[in-house]
């Protein structure tokens, strides 16, 4: 097996990941119908996977840090994506074609599936949320796989140098943050004026009055340091939630972002002005 810098290996493999959330997050964002998006983004998941998985074969890692690095942070990107999507594929399949309340049923078991999930792993979904990493030389290197057997999630890429103890559960989890969403806004449409989906709503109305631009750089913000979900909110999902609780309709998103990239001034104007009117304003009460 080859080696190359410490540095090379990460810096080819971040590129790597850029690329994948690029092209992926441009299938979210068109207008074609579910089923079409989750094709195409099996298609990128499997590509991207193919090529990270002959990148560790014919390059391992230096040391214990960068393989945790990949493992629990890199590789479960486009692993969850790609269960995401065979989910979604799955379900659009399964749909009953007819009858509103056949829908909802079908949908409502899906949730319970989710939630059975989230049950029966809460203790990991707990250590990850808590951004614990005590035991992540037992889950996420290679040498401690045989320690904590498990059942894989699906039949991917379940390969000895390129799998982990819970590199896939991990992928699944975040995999299913994203599910989740794609069922509500499912029954949404189906319940449109049932208040039971719409509870959530019931908050007073807040409407988004700077510029769109503005929203747009915070939504990449936040989904660029992985404020949401754990790291599992994409970009779709989180302007879908702005849209809803600012009552704004953002279009273009991505352009947008291209555009906020190309300015020859500040690139994060607005969140500048943030951070800068936050510490006026603690200043301003601590003199007094």
């Amino acid at each position: 097996m080859l080696t190359i810098s410490q540095t090379q290996q990460m810096k080819t493999i971040t590129a790597q990941i850029t690329d994948f959330n690029q092209k992926c997050n441009a299938i979210l964002e068109t207008n074609e119908n579910h089923l079409k998006k989750a094709n195409e983004g099996i298609q990128l998941c499997n590509r991207t996977l193919s090529v990270l998985k002959d990148k560790v074969e014919q390059h391992d890692f230096e040391n214990v840090p960068d393989e945790i690095e990949f493992f629990k942070n890199h590789k479960p990107i486009p692993m969850s994506y790609l269960i995401y999507f065979t989910e979604v594929r799955s379900c659009e399949l399964r749909m009953p074609k007819a009858g509103t309340s056949y829908k909802i049923e079908f949908l409502q078991k899906e949730l319970k599936k989710v939630n059975k999930f989230f049950c029966k792993n809460a203790d990991f979904v707990h250590y990850m949320e808590q951004g614990y990493s005590y035991l992540d030389h037992q889950f996420f290197t290679r040498n401690q796989r045989d320690n904590f057997p498990f059942t894989p999630m699906t039949d991917y890429y379940q390969f000895p140098e390129f799998s982990t103890a819970q590199d896939m559960l991990w992928s699944k989890v975040k995999a299913m943050y994203r599910f989740i969403h794609y069922i509500r806004e499912a029954l949404k449409k189906l319940k449109v004026n049932d208040a039971e989906i719409f509870q959530e709503k019931r908050h007073k109305v807040l409407v988004w009055t700077a510029p769109k631009t503005a929203l747009i750089e915070l939504i990449y913000a936040l989904y660029s340091s992985g404020a949401l979900n754990h790291g599992a909110a994409d970009i779709n999902t989180i302007t879908s939630s702005f849209e809803d609780f600012f009552n704004v309709k953002l279009d273009n998103v991505y352009k947008t972002y291209n555009e906020i990239k190309e300015r020859k001034s500040s690139k994060t104007k607005f969140l500048e002005e943030l951070m800068l009117n936050l510490q006026h304003k603690i200043s301003k009460e601590e003199s007094v």
